[in-house]
Order: C-alpha cells, then sequence, then structure tokens
C-alpha cells in the first residue's frame, strides 16, 4: 500500500471512529505510521481527503455492482440486481457515506464529485446503451443522461433508509427497492 493510500485508509477509519470534526492529522498519520510531513506531501488539509475517500467507494460500490450484477441474466433481473447492490453499499457503508457527503458538502470539493463518480455512469451508461441497441428500452434519451438519473433515483431511495432512518430499515428497504426497481423499469419503458 502507498503511503497515500495509508492515509486515506487510516482517515476512513479514525473519522468514522471520530467524527470528522474531532479528528486531527496527527491521529490520522500516527494510524497510518507516517510523518506528519508526509501528509502534507498528498494533502493540504484533513478536508481535502474527502475526494480520496469518495473514490474509495465508488471503487467499492463499483465493484459491488459488478460482482452483483450477473451479465447474462434478463434486462430487469440486471436492473434488480443493480438497485440490491446499491441499497447493500449503502447499507453497509452509510456512515462512510454520510462522512463524505457532509465533508464534500463543507469544502470546495463538491465540484469534483461528478469526475469521482464517471466510473459509475460510465458503467451504466454502457449497460443502457445495450439494452437500447436491443430493443430492451426506450431510446429516446442518450444513455449518460439516463445513468445520471438511475444511479441519483437508486442512491437516494437507499441513502433514505440507511442514511435518515434507523427504524424498521429491512422491511423499510424492501419496500423502498421494490418501488424504486418499478419506478425505474416504468421510466425506461420496459414492458411489464
Amino acid at each position: 500500500m502507498s503511503k497515500k493510500e495509508a492515509i486515506v485508509q487510516s482517515a476512513i477509519r479514525i473519522f468514522t471512529e471520530k467524527g470528522v470534526e474531532k479528528t486531527t492529522i496527527s491521529d490520522i498519520v500516527k494510524h497510518a505510521g507516517i510523518a506528519q510531513g508526509t501528509f502534507y506531501l498528498y494533502f493540504p488539509s484533513k478536508l481535502s481527503l474527502m475526494p480520496a475517500i469518495a473514490e474509495v467507494m465508488v471503487k467499492t460500490t463499483l465493484q459491488t455492482v459488478i460482482d452483483t450484477v450477473k451479465p447474462k441474466s434478463a434486462f430487469q433481473d440486471r436492473l434488480r440486481q443493480f438497485v440490491d447492490a446499491i441499497f447493500e453499499v449503502n447499507r453497509e457503508y452509510h456512515e462512510i457515506q454520510a462522512m463524505i457527503y457532509s465533508g464534500l458538502a463543507s469544502t470546495e470539493h463538491l465540484k469534483e464529485w461528478e469526475t469521482v463518480y464517471a466510473p459509475i455512469y460510465e458503467w451504466i451508461s454502457g449497460q443502457i446503451a445495450h439494452a437500447q441497441k436491443d430493443g430492451l428500452i426506450r431510446n429516446d434519451s442518450p444513455p449518460d443522461a439516463l445513468a445520471k438519473l438511475i444511479i441519483g433515483l437508486t442512491e437516494s431511495a437507499a441513502e433514505q433508509i440507511y442514511l435518515y432512518d434507523e427504524i424498521g430499515q429491512d422491511s423499510r428497504a424492501a419496500k423502498q427497492k421494490e418501488e424504486t426497481l418499478k419506478f425505474l423499469l416504468m421510466g425506461l419503458g420496459v414492458p411489464s
């Protein structure tokens, strides 16, 4: 693991344990086992870590999606698997997701979000383009625009359960996943 990766992994752990506000750069470098000066070679401040942490989560999310979505499944099944994967990532990493959102929102790094998210948008866009080419969904919108809508809706639906709601998550999550899937299928023009 490179020193930069060690800093990011340490920051994730310490931010999760102590919160962003209470964490110091000294805490991060001590946990990473590096000198404080080394930190500043990679990051000017602790909040400047947020895009790097977001990149880690995007990679985790994309890998979960790739591992979950079975390429030979019917389109409706792949879409269900995608929704399941996004909900699972939000369930498992809700503390890190909340930290990223609060950290990015409180810095000038929020504008980097679209760039960080590019790999997921590209993956979904490719899935949409293939489904359009095969006549499985409507083809009157560009795949990249649909990709952003799909991830935006699905993540927002998952976040409503795992970031904001503590009570009855499991039953609410199942219902929310079903409604999200129905909405996506209708929006994409998939015949029922």
